[in-house]
């Protein structure tokens, strides 16, 4: 049994940010009820291209990442028979999802006194852009502005001298670790109630989760007054310490050194690289004297790793003691075997896709697909009571799909 079976979760949300929390929410065992626009839906299914890449037909991934696991129902807000069929949907969840902004939910009457006014006992999810308090609170955004541009990430990555800033490594990267933050705030808040019987007010906002993911480097920044200064492009990594930074191979690959400890590690490298003579290198005795001829021990270990390919060195660094790993791409990774054994990427319907990153009891989570734009709305209006005449009368009224 998943830990969050028999929870019921009320998405009414759009992209990637906040649906994301739904997946994982899917993934981890609830019921997911995904609310879209009656004829529109959701407007991340009509995104096909994603930079140089483009997704005719389905399963089309754009949309299956945040949505896998969940039951889509079209439903119209504005109408009054769509709201009575809302309000039937707050009574019996567990979980309210949204994220509409202030004005917005205003609007549609989904705020939190409003849901509370039909479920008390239910549990009010929101993710934004910049947080709900403050002069900036009413303003919308997506990951590129408020969590990768304002967060500092892109700053910080940016060598100096570059026209503009290093873009995000791909889509909805700051919307998925903040909507895994965002479900893990929702799991806290779930068992909240579980003990005082009292449910919470869950905020979760992009920006914060960009301060958060940079929360060490802006805690050093805040300390000594100064910013991070990104690395020159092509630089070796530590200016003190050779076993910390990146390798090319001869075949036109990379692999990353993190060996916080050099003096260590240094022995062991030696031997790996087919150098052990430098073990007893006195440049290199303790880890002191490797910082200060870090320069010539960087040298050193280009040279000897450009000699083989990444296959090679895959080989040989197999019973390397201190931490290495090659610098893969997204296609690579996904078929990394190591991914691979650990089930982090699974198939949903379809389609492979990376399962969210909490495992339980050592298992992978079962995976459904996406569900097809206000698929199961029938199967959600019978589970509420309604009969087909109802059924038909809210679909002729223009509530409904």
């Amino acid at each position: 049994m998943r830990p969050l079976e028999g929870v019921r979760v009320l998405e009414v949300a759009m992209y990637g940010f906040v649906p994301s929390a739904g997946a994982v929410l899917a993934d981890w065992g609830a019921d997911v009820v995904k609310v879209e626009h009656a004829v529109a839906g959701d407007p991340q299914r009509g995104l096909r291209q994603i930079g140089t890449i483009r997704v005719d037909g389905d399963p089309n991934p754009n949309i299956e990442h945040a949505n896998r696991g969940k039951r889509s129902l079209g439903l119209d807000l504005t109408v009054p028979e769509g709201r009575v069929v809302l309000d039937a949907l707050i009574r019996r969840s567990d979980v309210f999802l949204t994220s509409f902004l202030p004005g917005a939910r205003t609007r549609f009457g989904i705020d939190v006194d409003d849901v509370r006014a039909v479920n008390r006992k239910i549990v009010y999810a929101r993710g934004s852009a910049l947080g709900p308090r403050g002069p900036e609170a009413g303003k919308g955004g997506y990951d590129m502005t408020a969590f990768w541009a304002r967060g500092g990430t892109a700053a910080s990555l940016t060598p100096a001298g570059t026209e503009g800033m290093i873009s995000p490594p791909g889509p909805a990267y700051g919307d998925t670790i903040s909507g895994t933050n965002l479900a893990g705030g929702i799991a806290a808040a779930l068992f909240r109630r579980e003990r005082t019987g009292e449910p919470s007010t869950v905020d979760v906002s992009l920006f914060g989760s960009g301060l958060w993911a940079m929360g060490h480097g802006i805690a050093l920044s805040l300390r000594v007054g100064e910013r991070l200064a990104p690395p020159p492009a092509g630089a070796h990594g530590s200016p003190s310490n050779p076993l910390s930074g990146l390798y090319a191979t001869s075949d036109g690959r990379y692999l990353a050194f993190v060996m916080l400890q050099p003096g260590k590690f240094w022995a062991d490298v030696c031997r790996h690289i087919d150098r052990p003579e430098l073990a007893g290198d006195p440049r290199f005795a303790d880890a002191e004297r490797i910082a200060a001829n870090t320069g010539e021990a960087v040298k050193i270990l280009r040279e000897a790793i450009a000699a083989r390919s990444l296959a090679e060195w895959t080989e040989r660094f197999a019973t390397l003691a201190g931490p290495w790993a090659p610098v893969q791409d997204s296609l690579q990774a996904g078929n990394d075997p190591q991914a691979r054994a650990n089930e982090y990427i699974v198939q949903a319907g379809d389609l492979e896709l990376v399962a969210s990153p909490v495992q339980f009891d050592v298992a992978a989570p079962d995976l459904g697909p996406a569900p097809e734009f206000a698929a199961q709305t029938e199967e959600i209006l019978t589970e509420l009571g309604l009969d087909w005449d109802r059924i038909i009368a809210l679909k002729t009224a223009g509530a409904v799909t």
